[in-house]
Parts: C-alpha cells; structure tokens; sequence
C-alpha cells in the first residue's frame, strides 16, 4: 500500500475516533435518562401533560427537550418512551426537534464557530420547527397510522415475568396475576379449566381469601380449599414452584429494570449509531470544501430569491442526510458549507435536519414500522424546508445575515483535559456496567438481544 493511501485511511480513522470521543457521553446520558424515564415516569404523568397537542403541551416539551439531551440518537430513543408512555405524536416529534437543536451546548458550539447571527438563527428556526411539527403532526399525521405506530410499540415492549417474580418456565395459564406456577394443575371443565383441591391456603398478599373455601360457583371456577400457603413476595409456596425473594421496589430493582430498557435500545439502535459516525468521518476527512461548494448554486443564476432559498435549503437537507453524526458534531460541517456558498436558510435546514439522516430514519423504522416512518420523515421534511425558507427570509429581509464568520478546522481533536474528557471518564465505565446489568436482567428473562 502506498504511503498516500495509508494517510488517508489514519485520517478517517483519527476522525472517527475524534468523532466518537466528542459524542460519547451525551449519546451515553441521554440513553440511560431515557431508560430511567421509560421505567419510572408513570403513564398517568405524560398522558395529563402531553396527551393532547396545544400551546401548553408544545411548550411543554420543548422545555423538557432543551433539558434532556444533545444527541439525536438518544433524544430518538426518548421521543419513542414519550410515544410509549401515550404522549401524542405530535408531542413526540416536538421533543425530538428541540431536544437535539435548542440545547446550550449546541448554542455554544455555534457562536465559537459561527457567530451570534447563527444562533439566534437556530433559536427561531427551531421554535419555528416546532410550532410547524406541532401543527403538521396534529391535523396531518393519518389515524390509522398512528394506531399502526402504537401498535407496532406495543408489539415491541418486553414481556415481564408476573408482578411477584415467580418462574412460570412451565406455566400453561399466563394469565395469572400472582405469577402461580399451575403446571401440576388439573384442567376440568370450568370457566378456567382449574382444579386446585389439593392445595391449602393461610394466607395471601394477592388479595385472595382461600383458607376453607372451595370457589365452584366462581369465574374461573377455581378450588383452592386445601391449598397450602407460605411466605414469599406472593406469600404462596406451591412445592414444585421457583420463587425468587426479592424486593421488586427497591432502588436496586428499580434500576436493573432501566438498565433492561437501556440495553435494548443499545441493542436496537447501536448499528445505526456505528454506520452514522462511520459514514460522517468519511466524508468529513476525504471531501474538501471546494467538494461541498460544488453542491450549491451561484449567486449569478439569475434565479428568483424564493426559488434559489428553497433549493439551498433542500441540498442542505440532503447533505445532513448522508453526513450527520451528532447536533452538536455536524455544526462543524455546517460552518463548511456556509463558507462553501450556501445561503443562511440553507445552513439552518441543514442543521435542523439531524432527525432526517439515513442512520436515524433507519432508528425509526425499527422503533415504529415502515409506514409510520415514512409519514413521519415526510411530514418532518416539509417542516424543516418551510422553516429554512421562513428564517432566510427573516434574516435576508430585515439585513441580519453577515458573511465575516471565521471558519475552523473541520477535524477538531476531542482529547485532551477538558470538558469532554472529564465526561466520558464518568461514562464510559458507568454506561459499561449499566450495559452488562441491563444484559443480565433480559438474559433472566429469557430476553436474547
């Protein structure tokens, strides 16, 4: 291999390596809130809140979203828990918008590369973004695909053993509320089929009275007057039964169940995640910038202001859909292709555009179904050109757009002690034990990810 060749390749991999530094921790903390929120915030919560779609609901979640998380991948994750927890979709989509373009840490990255102008860019384009989302999700976004979307969610939850922590391994009724192992039962001709004449009962923290009574006249038709009854978090000790004693509201068990959640997603999402920072390092070490200018029309094309914003800012989409990694990464690129000629509109709809990349429509694919997806990214496409259009014009009208930004490098190295390094110190280890526990607990499951 020749020496050119081989710097090319320590190239992209310096970059890649730089890249995944720079977005480990906040993909890392955004998972791991999404998991803790996916397991503890009650259902009740979110539908009060987010479960119709106005200005309080709007407001709502874009405050919540500028608290969470700055990677788009996690606040993917996140948007899918609210989905989950009943939020509407059009909520959802909010969150999605401003938890991964209104955040301080992107606000700071863009002033050091860009300037003020951009960022109060960003901060109206992406209430802009969100009103728009909100209004498009709530009166456009089909019934029937909702119900898809919902169901597809529903389909994909993880079946938990019974509430009591019981072995059902050879249960034939799992139905049961106590998590009973009934594989020793009769099944006689009753609304249930359950014949339990040779058990005896003392006493019961399920909420069932069976000490001396045999339930023949009962819906399930069940005889349990010799039923024999001892301590365990059910209080029932059935012989041939596998009863684990554990405290299920504890703190410990309260977050191995988040660390289930956390490493399904990882199990889910984590090849998408390898592909986006892979694909971006590449076009970011190998492409120049004079590659990014060819992409855009001159000035001197003659063509009306309206028609040349609208198609700067559908190149700007497109470019974030095969070159994005992270909000706060791709703002670098960003800075490239507005010294490269794009106009302002452009660049913010290429910056908004960290939810429509190849990697992440592939996230929602898995999260939501084919066709929700598809009318999902349709609808957050024609959000984003409308809202690019919108802020050039804006900008371009009242004089606010300047053109004497300085441009850094594009391949800027995350190591050293910073910010960053002091993070991911905390991170890396903390996600890898979080990780292995989350494994275990599906693995206990039965769950294989």
């Amino acid at each position: 291999m020749e020496s050119g060749d081989s710097n090319i390749i320590f190239h992209v991999i310096s970059v890649f390596f730089n890249m995944s530094w720079q977005i480990f921790w906040p993909l890392a903390f955004g998972l791991i809130l999404s998991s803790f929120i996916r397991n503890l915030l009650p259902v009740d919560t979110v539908v009060q809140h987010l479960g119709k779609t106005d200005v309080k609901s709007l407001s709502f979640t874009t405050l919540l979203g500028m608290m969470s998380s700055s990677c788009s991948y996690a606040a993917a994750s996140l948007s899918h828990t609210l989905l989950a927890k009943k939020a509407t979709v059009a909520n959802a989509m909010a969150f999605l918008v401003s938890s991964t373009n209104l955040i301080v840490e992107m606000f700071i990255v863009l002033v050091a590369l860009m300037g003020w102008t951009f960022l109060w860019g960003e901060v109206i384009g992406g209430l802009i973004l969100i009103a728009t989302v909100g209004f498009l999700f709530s009166r456009f976004y089909p019934k029937d695909v909702e119900q898809e979307l919902r169901q597809h969610i529903a389909n994909a939850a993880p079946q938990q053993k019974a509430s009591c922590g019981m072995d059902m391994s050879e249960m034939k009724h799992e139905s049961s509320d106590c998590g009973m192992d009934m594989s020793n039962m009769k099944h006689e001709s009753s609304d249930c089929g359950m014949d339990m004449s040779n058990m005896k009962h003392e006493g019961s923290d399920c909420g069932m009275d069976m000490s001396n009574m045999k339930h023949e006249s009962s819906d399930c038709g069940m005889d349990m007057s010799n039923m024999k009854h001892e301590s365990s978090d059910c209080g029932m000790d059935m012989s041939n039964m596998a009863m684990p004693a554990k405290n299920d509201t504890g703190t410990m068990a309260k977050i191995t169940k988040s660390a289930s959640f956390f490493q399904m997603d990882l199990a889910m999402i984590g090849k998408e995640i390898l592909i986006g920072v892979v694909v971006s390092s590449i076009l970011i070490a190998l492409v120049p910038q004079e590659g990014w200018r060819a992409l855009f029309i001159s000035n001197d094309a003659g063509l009306p202001a309206w028609l040349h914003s609208l198609l700067d800012v559908i190149i700007g989409v497109f470019v974030a859909m095969i070159a994005y990694v992270c909000s706060v990464g791709n703002l670098i690129l960003a800075a490239a292709l507005w010294h490269g000629g794009i106009s302002f509109g452009g660049v913010i709809g290429f910056i908004l555009s960290d939810v429509l990349t190849i990697p992440m429509m592939r996230v929602y694919q898995k999260y939501y179904g084919k066709r929700p997806t598809k009318w999902m990214v349709g609808l957050l496409f024609i959000a984003i050109i409308f809202t690019g259009m919108c802020v050039d014009a804006i900008f371009n009208g009242f004089g606010w757009v300047t053109t004497d930004q300085t441009l850094r490098t594009l391949n800027q190295s995350g190591f050293g002690m910073n910010m960053t390094t002091v993070m991911n110190l905390i991170f890396i280890p903390l996600s890898i034990w979080y990780y292995r526990l989350g494994k275990k607990a599906n693995a206990g499951m039965g769950m294989s990810m």
